[in-house]
């Protein structure tokens, strides 16, 4: 079996007094779509900023691809092959849709700060961003300012700024909140399609999603997994049940 691509190991987090992650160890494999759950309050916002570098740990270790990464910058891990989105949109609304990926994408390569040079003439970079907005179907938006776009469709052009580092593994926070049945149904197979041969990690609380996308479950609550297993195993756990599914798991 292939090692891990991520792996948590006693990672613990206080804010004062008070525990939020309270020793948790999980392991994400390449290639593996895993799904985080648990009630409001569990610690899974915690947990993604921890692995991402927005937090520090108070102990424990983040392991990414051979590498301990506790404490690093998000930019540095980043680059390292770690890619994440957030439960609020966060694009460049006053930007187009091809700005907003091209402007991803320049990050990645290092060319931001590339004033010398007229940027429509960079074709590997116009080719890239095109390839992009193919990959999660907004070509025909291409030109449209980002913040006049639906819901769904601004969390589509995030996807496509998450993907712009060819990271080997994606975070991916609550992509579905908001939207409706339709919309849900169409990010979700999107997601599917993007990030094939990607280890995800994804927090979510739609139900029908978790147990259509993931391989895997991981069960937070209270700051501590309760269980992992296959979403079978997870609809069945007792312990799960009582705790977060709630008797609409039994449907």
């Amino acid at each position: 079996m292939n090692d891990p691509i991520l792996s948590l190991r006693g990672l613990r987090k206080s804010f004062g007094a008070t525990e939020i992650i309270r020793g948790v160890d999980l392991e994400l494999r390449p290639g593996e779509r895993r799904a985080l759950i648990g009630p409001n309050g569990a610690g899974k916002s915690t947990l993604f900023h921890l692995v991402s570098g927005n937090l520090a740990p108070t102990s424990g270790e983040v392991i990414f691809d051979g590498q301990r990464i506790t404490g690093w910058a998000p930019q540095r891990i980043n680059r390292l092959g770690l890619s994440r989105s957030f439960q609020i949109t966060n694009i460049f609304p006053k930007l187009t849709v091809f700005e907003n990926i091209r402007l991803a994408l320049m990050r990645h390569h290092e060319r931001q700060y590339t004033f010398w040079r007229v940027i429509d003439r960079l074709a590997g970079l116009r080719a890239a961003t095109e390839t992009l907005l193919e990959k999660v179907r907004l070509q025909a938006q291409a030109q449209t300012l980002a913040g006049e776009m639906s819901y769904s469709e601004q969390r589509s052009l995030e996807l496509a700024m998450t993907l712009a580092s060819d990271p080997k593994a994606i975070l991916l926070d609550e992509p579905m909140a908001g939207m409706s049945s339709e919309e849900t149904h169409y990010t979700m197979e999107l997601i599917r399609e993007v990030t094939a041969g990607r280890a995800l990690l994804i927090v979510e609380h739609d139900m029908d999603v978790v147990f259509a996308l993931a391989d895997r479950i991981s069960v937070l609550v209270y700051g501590e997994v309760i269980a992992t297993g296959t979403p079978e195993q997870i609809r069945s756990h007792q312990g799960v049940r009582e705790a977060y599914l709630g008797e609409e798991a039994a449907a």
